[in-house]
């Protein structure tokens, strides 16, 4: 499926991943429909900026839970990368989990799946996470985690992993609707997804970055797995346009632990407030991005992705 003359659906345009993806898919010659909330609103004002913007790239407004909003952004499209997800700051800003992410994440993606399937779509990329697999107890520690290992959902309830939950609840949807229907859907999982932003509000997962420059006093040192924005948005391009793509892929680069992070960024940025104490935590588990890597998918360095990122915050202020 080459970009030539190729229209396809990114849903939650303005978001991190979505911006990046759209302004790929763009250099790539693709025709995109995004959906967004509103589509005057300034936050979605970078999109109109990017290359071929002005003759290939078309706003809906949509909402993911009204499904004939959906529709029309997913009518004549032969792809869907369907990306938009609530995302809660933090468990404890959630007093309604089923309302507020639970509901919205798979009633969302029931509306994403069905218009496609009213249009025909020839693929299906569904931005999961690696959430819907990491929230397992029982997977032996000893055993590098694969896409074979799914998130415990009553594990993630008792916890108060809601977005985990979320992302587990919806994925399991896309891959039993393509099992039924025939649709042919490929699932990518990312890790912490850092790099430079290109939209005007903070993600969930740059503020991870944010706040680490701005030094909380203690951070646990744990493992943390990280990949670049840019590099998702290239393997979901390669999940689409790859026809022996198939199943889920894990999507990840480095793994590394907190303490070893911050002391990368110190001997780039030594002043900024760093935290000053780390909490060892118990052994955790260890996954692979080797499946993708089958496909063909590579990453940047670490080093590139931190200063990307570091550089993009100053320039919108957000470490002032």
């Amino acid at each position: 499926m080459a970009g030539e003359k190729v229209t396809v659906c990114v849903t939650g345009g303005g978001g991190f991943v979505a911006s990046w993806l759209i302004k790929l898919l763009l250099s790539k010659n693709y025709f995109v429909h995004a959906t967004v909330r509103r589509p005057g609103d300034a936050k979605y004002a970078h999109l109109s900026t990017f290359e071929k913007a002005p003759e290939n790239l078309r706003l809906f407004k949509a909402d993911l839970l009204d499904y004939d909003s959906i529709r029309s952004a997913v009518d004549g499209c032969v792809g869907v990368f369907h990306v938009a997800s609530p995302v809660p700051s933090s468990a404890d800003t959630v007093l309604n989990p089923e309302v507020e992410v639970i509901e919205p994440a798979v009633k969302g993606t029931q509306n994403v799946l069905k218009a496609s399937l009213e249009a025909k779509v020839k693929r299906f990329v569904f931005v999961s996470s690696a959430a819907a697999l990491s929230m397992n107890p029982s997977w032996p520690k000893d055993r590098v985690m694969d896409e074979t290992c799914w998130s415990d959902k009553e594990y993630c309830r008792t916890t108060k992993n809601w977005y985990c939950l979320s992302k587990t609840e919806a994925e399991c949807e896309v891959l039993e609707v393509a099992k039924g229907s025939g649709l042919d859907v490929v699932s990518i999982c990312p890790t912490l997804v850092l790099g430079p932003v290109l939209q005007s509000t903070v993600n969930a997962s740059s503020l991870f970055l944010i706040r680490l420059l701005k030094g909380p006093e203690s951070v646990e040192n744990k493992l943390r797995f990280i990949v670049d924005v840019r590099d998702v948005a290239e393997a979901l391009i390669l999940a689409f346009e790859k026809p022996e793509a198939e199943g889920r892929y894990i999507c990840l680069a480095h793994m590394i632990k907190t303490k070893s992070l911050v002391d990368m960024l110190k001997s780039k940025y030594p002043h900024y407030n760093y935290p000053k104490n780390f909490t060892e935590v118990q052994e955790e588990v260890r996954m692979s991005s080797e499946k993708l890597q089958r496909l063909g998918w590579s990453y940047r360095p670490l080093k590139d992705t931190l200063i990307d990122s570091v550089e993009s915050y100053r320039q919108a202020g957000l470490l002032d």
